[in-house]
């Protein structure tokens, strides 16, 4: 399995627990699994690279356990539990350097791992109901955190005690009226101290904290369904949002306007991600569909059906050009795993049962029946 997967520029995590791996090249999407039995517990949640190289991925699973997984080989070689399930699902998982990486789960507890201990280095208490842990990647030793009736906070995992930035609750409406939060993901703005945030009340805000507002200091709204997912592309002045509905639009950052919308998409947004360099997007989600993006045109450049509904993707640092070949949609000739499509299956297996013709109501009988009707009624009483 390791010549295929070198080959995969794409990787994403199923609610089967398969990790998937996509060759944009082949058209081929293959799976990555270390057991026969699969089970929800083993759904993925969390993917990261594990390294600069991008040999090594650490893939989170609901049971709260990490697995690495090597590039190179192809398989999984180290398994770790960072967590329980009375913990909740990961809402993050990133890496501090070559042997440290951060865990955070639904409950808000954040750690900090070493490969050489057992046990948590750091540990703090990022609140209840976290949405999603994210990591700064100009200082990687800071993180954001987020979720229902939890605001955005900063923190400085080399000084946990407290967070660096809380954002302060949005102004009451004009009913006077507490306005509810839901941070639901969010992003580190490059070349800058500010974070985006979008909500589960459709807003996309921007925080500054080097300034002394701890309100957002940009708030725009987008659609009417809660937001799922953001990514920020390369240039850092817009910012790509998903919602429940399978709508992605693109919006700048500066006057919170909408520049476009992404079509094609017809289930619930799981998880985003722009390519570093190149102006695409990664999308996937409830319709088992991975989706690659223009970001400068707006089309569709490849679609590849997954059979699984999908958690997360992960966009290798290679040319999407180079390992994608020509620009267009792309099939899918999958690696079939046990446990999976079993949905499909039965559907195929079904009977076809066909409409019965409806017998025609007084209204839809034409002149010409109604006349043959009176003739052989003439006759009958003759």
């Amino acid at each position: 399995m390791g010549d295929t997967s070198r080959l995969c520029s794409v990787w994403l995590g199923s609610e089967t627990g398969i990790l998937k791996g996509v060759s944009l090249s082949r058209k081929q999407a293959f799976n990555f699994c270390n057991t026969s039995h699969l089970s929800r517990d083993q759904e993925v949640r969390a993917l990261c690279w594990g390294d600069p190289a991008q040999s090594e991925l650490l893939v989170g699973s609901v049971d709260g356990t990490v697995k690495t997984f090597s590039t190179e080989k192809g398989s999984f070689t180290e398994s770790r539990r960072c967590g329980g399930p009375e913990e909740g699902c990961f809402t993050g998982l990133e890496v501090l350097d070559g042997s440290t990486w951060i865990t955070c789960g639904e409950c808000g507890t954040l750690r900090v791992w070493r490969e050489d201990s057992s046990e948590p280095v750091t540990e703090l208490d990022a609140g209840k109901n976290v949405c999603r842990m994210r990591q700064s990647p100009a200082h990687r030793h800071k993180v954001a955190t987020g979720g229902k009736d939890n605001n955005l906070k900063i923190w400085d995992l080399q000084k946990p005690e407290k967070p660096v930035f809380t954002a302060k609750n949005l102004r009451d409406d004009w009913l006077d009226l507490k306005r509810p939060h839901w941070v639901r993901d969010m992003a580190f703005i490059p070349d800058s101290d500010k974070v985006v945030t979008c909500t589960g009340y459709h807003q996309v805000h921007v925080y500054d904290p080097s300034s002394p507002q701890r309100r957002p200091v940009l708030e725009a709204e987008y659609g009417e369904y809660p937001l799922t997912a953001l990514s920020l592309p390369a240039d850092g002045n817009t910012v790509v949002v998903g919602n429940t509905h399978g709508h992605i639009a693109l919006l700048d950052l500066r006057k919170g306007l909408v520049r476009g919308c992404l079509k094609g998409l017809a289930g619930g947004v799981r998880a985003l991600q722009c390519h570093p360099s190149q102006p695409v997007v990664a999308s996937c989600g409830l319709d088992r569909f991975l989706r690659i993006h223009s970001l400068e045109d707006r089309k569709l450049q490849h679609k590849v059906y997954l059979k699984s509904r999908l958690n997360c993707v992960l966009l290798s640092s290679k040319d999407l050009e180079e390992v994608g070949g020509a620009r267009g949609e792309a099939g899918s000739q999958e690696v079939k795993e046990e446990g999976e499509g079993e949905e499909d299956e039965v559907w195929d297996t079904m009977e076809c049962v066909e409409e019965r013709q409806k017998r025609k109501t007084t209204e839809e009988v034409t002149d010409g029946e109604l006349q043959e009707k009176k003739k052989k009624k003439k006759k009958g009483q003759d």
